[in-house]
């Protein structure tokens, strides 16, 4: 599906049906420009956390004020059938940093997850092994872009070197920060559990000088405005990864007040919708910073999530996080580029959190490693609406219980407007047309079962080729396994 204006999509159907596309299996990234470009772009990459796809104003949401987020949509484009690669956190984070996907790299669940084989009590099957972390032996984005000249920065909730309950040899937790994968300075990046919205509760040992009451948000956007600063002269890399809007649900108290008062579809929990609008109001600071720093117009923006929303009114969308329905998967996802990218443009072709990867390559005018298999593919077509995607197919992998144990352990397939769903606990599988039935609340698997039988088989085929870990016979484990259980990411 081309990408077109604002008032050209609105005057089409509903949000699906899209033709999207990922080539089956893995396979070496296509070609991406050699030459580098006369001036590379800065690259300002903001993730939220468990932000869900009904969770901003441009996204639809009438009761939730998003300001700065709306403007970044109406300067760039934005993408109707964005998905992160997992519907949790630390697998859709390895993705973004590596271009494979969660299947591939063996870390599929949020660390530090749960004791390898966990089932919640009278499960049929027990959880696949996942790593706990991401091994130093990938090349990350940021290792490719500090080797090409990019002053890179991290900033905010990493997730990706837990290591809590492990025992063995090194690398330690801080053997695995974003320090040595590839990030010139890190501020907030490492695994401690992460502080909320505000500091008192913990400590981050990567955070220095804090100020007693001071709301995160805040504190990460000073910190971004000041490594843009700093590299002003020279292109740059910052990974605003921020802990909001993860629970605990703090927010400052104006906002509070605000929406104490609001009520209806939109909002499921007020103190949440506050929490949204404190973080984007914390964005805008660091949008207007790179208009003050003359930085605006030679910087590539990308704002996405790393799962669905908790704690969002995700309707019409069903599930949460910790699910493979489109509550736990689909996330907003927005790109500024100036000069590249056409304002107010809105594009309904499915893309990936592994997209990432080759996207900011192809931005920088790098060319892929030799030999990596990269799962994601460059959207820069799509951007510069010079063409379409090559692959047909997107896929997700998730054979672990969430933090809630309340989700199916499965594998999934979009391949155009269609989605299908395999459950590891009675071997069925789930159907739906997301252009008539966004909801999934039809399950059409027996209406058409030569359809459901080939997507099933075409899913099949790239997890024998990603080398995919799968579930296995439930275990019964004891209760000191049981209280070896992990947090949520």
């Amino acid at each position: 599906m081309r990408c077109v204006s604002r008032r050209t999509f609105c005057k089409r159907a509903a949000v699906g049906g899209a033709a999207l596309g990922l080539s089956l299996g893995g396979s070496t990234s296509r070609a991406i420009s050699k030459q580098a470009p006369a001036v590379r772009p800065n690259v300002v990459l903001i993730l939220a956390d468990d932000l869900g796809w009904m969770d901003l104003h441009c996204q639809g949401n009438k009761l939730i004020d998003t300001p700065n987020l709306d403007r970044l949509a109406s300067q760039g484009m934005r993408f109707t059938d964005a998905y992160a690669a997992a519907p949790v956190c630390t697998p859709t984070r390895a993705a973004i940093m590596t271009g494979q996907s969660p299947a591939r790299l063996a870390i599929t669940n949020h660390a530090p997850g749960h004791p390898s084989g966990f089932a919640p009590p009278g499960a049929a099957v027990g959880e696949a092994d996942t790593a706990k972390y991401l091994p130093l032996k990938h090349v990350t984005i940021a290792e490719r872009l500090k080797a090409a000249g990019y002053a890179t920065g991290f900033i905010g909730k990493w997730h990706l070197s837990c290591r809590r309950g492990q025992r063995g040899t090194p690398p330690s937790e801080a053997d695995l920060r974003p320090e040595h994968q590839g990030f010139g300075s890190n501020v907030g990046g490492c695994d401690y559990g992460g502080p909320p919205s505000y500091f008192d509760p913990y400590r981050n040992p990567t955070i220095t000088d804090r100020r007693a009451g001071e709301y995160l948000p805040e504190r990460l956007a000073d910190e971004s405005i000041a490594f843009m600063t700093t590299n002003r002269d020279r292109p740059f890399f910052l990974a605003l990864w921020n802990y909001a809007v993860h629970y605990p649900r703090q927010a400052p108290a104006d906002l509070l007040a605000k929406y104490s008062k609001r009520k209806g579809r939109g909002i499921k929990i007020q103190a949440y919708a506050a929490m949204v609008e404190g973080l984007d109001r914390a964005l805008g600071r660091v949008l207007k910073a790179l208009d003050t720093l003359g930085l605006a117009d030679n910087t590539l923006v990308i704002f996405t999530s790393d799962n669905g929303s908790l704690d969002g009114d995700n309707r019409p969308l069903r599930g949460v996080k910790g699910y493979l329905y489109e509550g736990g998967i689909r996330v907003p996802w927005i790109i500024r580029w100036p000069g590249k990218v056409k304002p107010g443009t809105t594009c309904t072709t499915p893309i990936i959190s592994t997209d990432l990867y080759p996207t900011l390559l192809q931005a920088a005018g790098l060319a892929p490693e030799t030999g990596k298999v990269l799962d994601g593919e460059s959207v820069v077509p799509l951007l510069r609406q010079t063409g379409r995607l090559q692959r047909d197919a997107i896929y997700f992998h998730y054979p672990n219980y969430a933090f809630h144990k309340q989700n199916r352990l499965g594998s999934a397939i979009r391949e155009g407007g269609f989605k299908l769903i395999k459950h590891y606990d009675d071997n069925s599988v789930e159907l739906y047309d997301l252009g008539e039935d966004i909801g999934e609340r039809n399950d059409l698997a027996a209406k058409l079962p030569k359809k459901a039988r080939r997507m099933r088989e075409r899913l099949e085929r790239w997890l024998r080729e990603s080398g995919a870990k799968l579930p296995g016979r439930a275990p019964h484990p004891s209760p000191e396994a049981r209280a070896g259980e992990g947090a949520g990411g």
